[in-house]
């Protein structure tokens, strides 16, 4: 794939990802968000994620990696992304994608979402939350460049379709997070609106420099982007898994919905593996 077509194929993904996450910005105003199809929605997400980054973004960061123990460097790095999404998620406790509660007015139905940690209506936690989640969707970006950068020399883009699909399904939970908070907070809908649309900018230029970027590193590409790509990986791992045990952990009257959906969720980023090198994976 020549430097024009990755240009092109990168700006491409950049205006979905922004209207996507617009899209779950406004979600709570054209569409009723039920606890039970929230949860579904999660969970189908938690598994094309959990496909992403252990199919497709390890393989692909041990492939880009040189020496005899890029093997060992890129679980290493992985490792990595792993321990830092944790140290995040404990910090910032930014996913909280269930808001649901604001469309239903049962104090049972509240109450029990209280009681799993999913509701913060400080007025300071969308504060975390868009710290937490602008970090996380730089780790997108980056993620997205890199493996946009990395198919330049097969030509192939199931790396690349599959990092965009995770983030696009992903992406509205993370508007969510934040327009939700806010709403919750007391803010306006100005002030929401605004905080929606400079999100929904972030993975976008955050991919775009990372494209332009690393291709001013000469020697030192190749271990960059393998290196960048088995990090996502284990920062992918973590997001995935942080966001489905607890649902099917918590919510046993769902439990048989929800892993249905974990299901449907990695066979259709598995799905993907189609149109990769023939024996990468």
């Amino acid at each position: 794939m020549d430097p024009s077509s990755s240009l092109l194929l990168l700006a491409g993904y950049s205006v979905v990802i922004m209207a996507v996450s617009l899209f779950g910005g406004w979600l709570p105003s054209i569409f009723r968000l039920t606890h039970t199809r929230t949860q579904i929605v999660t969970s189908f997400v938690a598994g094309v994620i959990l496909c992403v980054a252990v199919y497709y973004l390890l393989p692909h960061g041990m492939k880009e990696l040189p020496g005899e123990h890029s093997a060992e460097t890129a679980v290493w790095w992985m490792l990595v992304g792993t321990v830092v999404m944790v140290v995040l998620l404990r910090v910032f406790s930014f996913h909280q994608h269930d808001f649901s509660h604001e469309e239903n007015g049962s104090h049972d139905y509240t109450h029990e979402h209280h009681e799993h940690g999913h509701i913060s209506v400080h007025p300071m936690s969308w504060v975390g939350i868009t710290m937490g989640l602008g970090l996380h969707t730089l780790t997108e970006g980056v993620t997205l460049g890199t493996s946009i950068r990395a198919e330049a020399s097969d030509g192939a883009i199931g790396l690349s379709l599959s990092v965009f699909l995770a983030i696009v399904l992903h992406k509205p939970l993370d508007a969510l997070s934040i327009t939700g908070t806010m709403r919750a907070a007391g803010f306006s809908q100005h002030r929401r609106v605004l905080a929606n649309v400079l999100f929904s900018l972030v993975c976008p230029v955050a991919a775009l420099l990372t494209f332009w970027g690393v291709g001013l590193l000469g020697p030192w590409e190749e271990y960059v982007v393998g290196a960048a790509l088995a990090f996502a990986a284990g920062a992918l791992l973590c997001i995935a898994l942080s966001d489905l045990l607890p649902e099917v952990q918590f919510h046993s009257h769902d439990r048989t919905k929800l892993t249905l959906a974990f299901f449907a969720g990695i066979g259709l980023a598995y799905m993907l593996h189609y149109l990769e090198p023939a024996g990468l994976h």
